[in-house]
């Protein structure tokens, strides 16, 4: 049985709410550059995740959540610029903030595990 992928879980409700946000301000705003950069990075920690599940190897499997955990931190500075323009209200930045950075600090446990089995020598 498989278990649940709870960083893909995560990523992807993080997604649906960022989605929901930057149609907001795009419709109230008609701000599309910033906001099109967060639809971007936020939506794209979830895809990389989802090909990491289906990576050819370790090695491949830390770069597709590397790569996810920059997306992350990415969508961590377009939060915080988003926010401190006033495009976004606090409340939600605050939301939004937090589960970004739990996505980001589970997707670092990962690679951390990820790279120390990787360097276990098997007989």
């Amino acid at each position: 049985m498989k278990r649940e992928n709870i960083v893909k879980a995560k990523s992807f409700e993080f997604a649906i709410l960022a989605v929901q946000v930057v149609r907001g301000i795009q419709g109230k705003q008609k701000e599309f550059v910033l906001s099109n950069q967060l639809l971007r990075s936020g939506t794209s920690v979830g895809a990389n995740i989802c090909e990491a599940e289906n990576a050819e190897s370790k090695k491949d499997f830390i770069h597709k959540m590397s790569v996810a955990l920059k997306e992350a931190n990415e969508t961590k500075y377009w939060l915080e610029l988003m926010e401190k323009s006033e495009l976004m209200d606090q409340q939600i930045y605050f939301e939004l903030d937090n589960k970004i950075t739990e996505i980001t600090k589970i997707l670092i446990s990962a690679i951390k595990t990820a790279k120390a089995n990787l360097n276990i020598k098997r007989p």
